[in-house]
């Protein structure tokens, strides 16, 4: 018989494990994961409900096959809004995560993750330092500019933008090169990212906190950082519509939307850069649809993950598409991939910006 006590982060979570366990799945179609594969063992009751069995101590939950259901979510908070408690699935799942990997119970994909962590770490610290000689790039600042790794590895383009708009605004700000420690806490390794914010911290040292990607944001809450779309809102009469302005149509991201509330704030700004309110997705605000890109999912689960963007993109599709404005990197490398015609919310107003104030490039 195995232990009680043998998950022990689990062990913290029973509240939030039984109200899963006991409820008559409200939250059953709001998951992009048992959307794109309708398992029951899938939507957050299956996953939660496998969780609750395995930390009150059953044998026939703590197995490979039932541990991988827990890599199935994209920390996207959605279930959560359709829970009458809002739960903290995601939260809860980040335990389980944990508590499998330190039973060697990691799905191989994330096993081999985990296993490259010092060669991943240390390209987002090349690719950030590849930057550091940007526009609006200065150690000398007392602000500190944290880009989140997929921003600095994948979209050097709207990196740079993101260095330039937050030049313009509050001056040159210091490039940081270290991890916010996000993905690490979604493959189930949080003394990684606790590692990994402890060194960051330290290469902040003290500096105000901006960040680009709101997932970062959200991971570092404790030090209290401001996004890069919070700082354009407080300065959003230096934006202005260029005379090639175009209607675009607006994706809340989940870390920014539903994780951090930020709802109308990029709107607002969309407003002024484009002269009139973006067009919305069939579901918005609190009920945006993921991307699937979040957390590790195009790492545990791919086909899920490129079904959830594949998804999202034909919904924009059908309401006429043309150009999707999102605020999260793993969004825009998810959309772009479906092929839709996706840009940068920072990107778009670092332009704007640009356009109205010649004098500052």
């Amino acid at each position: 018989m195995v232990s009680k006590q043998s998950l022990p982060l689990l062990a913290q979570r029973q509240d939030e494990l039984s109200k899963c366990a006991f409820c008559p799945k409200l939250c059953r179609a709001s998951c992009v994961v048992s959307e794109a594969e309708p398992r029951e063992a899938l939507t957050p009751w299956g996953k939660m409900t496998n969780a609750f069995d395995a930390a009150r101590g059953g044998p026939e939950a703590l197995d490979a096959d039932r541990a991988e259901l827990a890599w199935g979510c994209s920390g996207c908070f959605r279930c959560r809004e359709a829970c009458d408690h809002k739960n903290p699935v995601a939260q809860t799942l980040d335990d389980a995560r944990a508590d499998y990997v330190e039973r060697g119970l990691a799905p191989t994909r994330v096993q081999a993750l985990l296993e490259r962590l010092p060669r991943i770490e240390a390209e987002h610290e090349a690719a950030a330092r590849a930057l550091s000689s940007a526009a609006g790039a200065s150690d000398d600042s007392t602000y500190g500019l944290l880009l989140g790794c997929r921003y600095a590895k994948v979209f050097p383009s709207e990196a740079k933008a993101a260095l330039r708009l937050a030049s313009k605004l509050v001056g040159p700000v210091r490039l940081l090169r270290g991890c916010c420690g996000a993905w690490q806490r979604a493959a189930g390794a949080p003394a990684a990212a606790e590692a990994a914010q402890q060194r960051l911290l330290s290469e902040l040292g003290g500096r105000r906190l901006l960040v680009l990607d709101p997932r970062c944001a959200l991971e570092l809450s404790a030090a209290s950082p401001t996004t890069l779309v919070e700082l354009a809102a407080r300065h959003s009469t230096r934006f202005s519509a260029a005379a090639t302005a175009r209607p675009v149509r607006y994706h809340d991201s989940c870390a920014l939307g539903r994780g951090l509330g930020l709802y109308d704030e990029p709107r607002r700004l969309l407003s002024r850069v484009t002269g009139a309110a973006p067009r919305e997705l069939e579901t918005e605000r609190e009920l945006s649809r993921c991307s699937g890109g979040g957390g590790i999912l195009p790492v545990s689960m791919p086909q899920i993950a490129e079904a959830a963007g594949q998804r999202l993109a034909k919904q924009h599709v059908g309401l006429g598409g043309g150009t999707l404005v999102t605020s999260c990197a793993s969004s825009l490398s998810q959309l772009r991939r479906s092929g839709v015609d996706a840009i940068d919310l920072i990107s778009l107003l670092e332009t704007s910006l640009s356009a109205r104030h010649p004098a500052d490039d």
